[in-house]
């Protein structure tokens, strides 16, 4: 299992990586439908940018709606609406790619790792995603909070998905983060522990998804052949 990038060895975080990928040409109508999953207390819309340097460039997207109500849901109920709503909307067997935000890569990750998501996805781009967890979740109780619950450091859930990331075996995986960011703290543990990891030069997690600095190489990756 791979390391998470520690302190020393973080970016600078006024430049991306040297590897952080750039739009390229249209993908062309091989690329399997894209899956885009929000975060806590998000909506699709948080998403609009982002579809919109996609349009006409790849297609078809789904964005569906999970709602998290205040954070009590618990996110392998959030990830199996995930799986229900990709095969409502694509059938059982149609490959996609799935990018997840915030919360939205955890929930996305539960699907692939532990309810059989993998079997039909292709990549899959954390953005931001508390996936070893973050400290801000700790005083949550589970009680009233499950969503919030399940992302503390060492959740029974995150547990499952690191201590066997098997389940991620055969999809391509990418993480994009930042290292001022304050809902995933330490920034640097937002990261998948398979596949590149490119920091972005922006200011706080909502930009990651929503400034140009960090759509640019994110809309570079899904465009990626």
């Amino acid at each position: 299992m791979s390391e998470s990038p520690s302190a020393a060895d973080t970016p600078k975080s006024d430049t991306a990586n040297s590897d952080t990928p750039q739009p390229e040409a249209p993908a062309t109508s091989a690329s399997p439908p894209l899956v885009l999953v929000h975060g806590l207390w998000d909506t699709p819309g948080l998403f609009r940018r982002l579809e919109k340097e996609l349009e006409g460039r790849r297609e078809p997207v789904l964005v569906p709606h999970l709602p998290h109500g205040l954070g009590e849901r618990p996110v392998l109920e959030l990830a199996e609406e995930l799986g229900e709503a990709v095969e409502a909307r694509f059938g059982p067997g149609q490959e996609v790619d799935v990018l997840g935000f915030s919360l939205g890569g955890v929930i996305a990750r539960a699907w692939i790792q532990l309810l059989g998501g993998r079997e039909r996805t292709r990549r899959f781009i954390s953005v931001g995603s508390p996936q070893q967890g973050s400290l801000l979740a700790l005083p949550w109780p589970r009680r009233w909070l499950s969503t919030v619950a399940d992302l503390r450091p060492g959740s029974p859930l995150l547990k499952r998905l690191n201590s066997d990331p098997s389940g991620l075996d055969g999809v391509e995986c990418t993480s994009f983060w930042c290292l001022p960011d304050q809902m995933v703290v330490p920034s640097w543990t937002g990261v998948l522990p398979r596949g590149p990891r490119h920091q972005l030069p922006v200011w706080h997690h909502q930009q990651l998804i929503t400034s140009p600095a960090g759509l640019k190489p994110i809309v570079g990756e899904l465009l990626r052949r």
